[in-house]
């Protein structure tokens, strides 16, 4: 077992991996860059589908889509098995608290990224499904389950709660000890503004996603909860909706080239 162990944890730190987790970074760049167009999209009237699923609808759409759907999957594969080689075998120097508090951390983001790696390649192979029907549908089941009701009110306040925190680590512009900064002061201050925009655009979009799933929850109307894209669009029917939503678009879009930057420039040490 423990050459098994070894070997995995081996495999994960690998220069080969790290290469193509670092490309997993700029995918999810990429489909972040595209929900932010097809909000402000929304904003301007227009249709689309301002989600994950959206995003990867858009990009099958395009010439060589499923090239592109094919190896943006491997390469959110391994960013999944990096992070979830940091959440098995790394962070040992770290004190228990921050060790565990690390280690949860890159477990989310194991889970987040294989959920995309899912989603591509579903879309890849023809099945995919609209986020908003699947983010319904699985509110419906967890209803059904006993204590379903408090387990989604649980959820819908995570997500509310991971939207704060997105919030406060753009305003205190966390995510710079996550990169190596670049030397230039102009680019510095670049990927520094692209950075805080991106992390209040995406605490926004999910505080209020998290919202949603509250209210399906509390009113029992599962067909409330309908994800990121719902979230989007119930900001929209707000006073001003129309440019909250337009300049959180325009944050999702920085948040996508603060992303790509980050596959350049991530630390990627434990």
């Amino acid at each position: 077992m423990q050459g098994a162990a070894d070997k995995a944890e081996e495999v994960t730190n690998s220069r080969g991996l790290e290469v193509l987790a670092r490309a997993g970074f700029a995918v999810s760049g990429l489909l972040h860059f595209l929900v932010g167009t097809i909000a402000i999209g929304l904003a301007l009237g227009k249709g689309g589908r301002a989600d994950v699923s959206g995003a990867v609808a858009e990009l099958g759409s395009q010439p060589a889509g499923p090239l592109l759907l094919w190896s943006s999957f491997a390469a959110c594969v391994a960013l999944a098995l990096w992070q979830a080689g940091d959440a098995f075998f790394d962070y040992g120097h770290l004190p228990a608290r921050n060790k565990a508090v690390k280690k949860t951390k890159a477990a989310a983001q194991a889970v987040a990224y294989s959920a995309m790696a899912v989603t591509l390649a579903a879309f890849a192979r023809g099945s995919g499904k609209d986020n908003r029907e699947s983010a319904s549908d699985m509110t419906v089941g967890i209803l059904q389950a006993p204590g379903g009701l408090l387990l989604l009110i649980v959820i819908g306040a995570a997500i509310a709660v991971a939207g704060i925190v997105y919030v406060v680590r753009g305003f205190q512009k966390a995510f710079k000890k996550h990169l190596r900064m670049p030397a230039s002061p102009t680019a510095r201050k670049a990927v520094t503004g692209l950075g805080i925009a991106g992390y209040l655009a995406k605490g926004v979009a999910l505080f209020v996603t998290g919202l949603l799933v509250i209210i399906a929850a509390v009113t029992l109307r599962p067909e409330q909860s309908t994800g990121l894209d719902g979230g989007l669009r119930a900001l929209r029917e707000q006073p001003f909706g129309v440019y909250v939503l337009a300049g959180v678009g325009l944050g999702l879009i920085c948040y996508g080239a603060f992303m790509v930057v980050r596959a350049r420039l991530a630390r990627m040490e434990a």
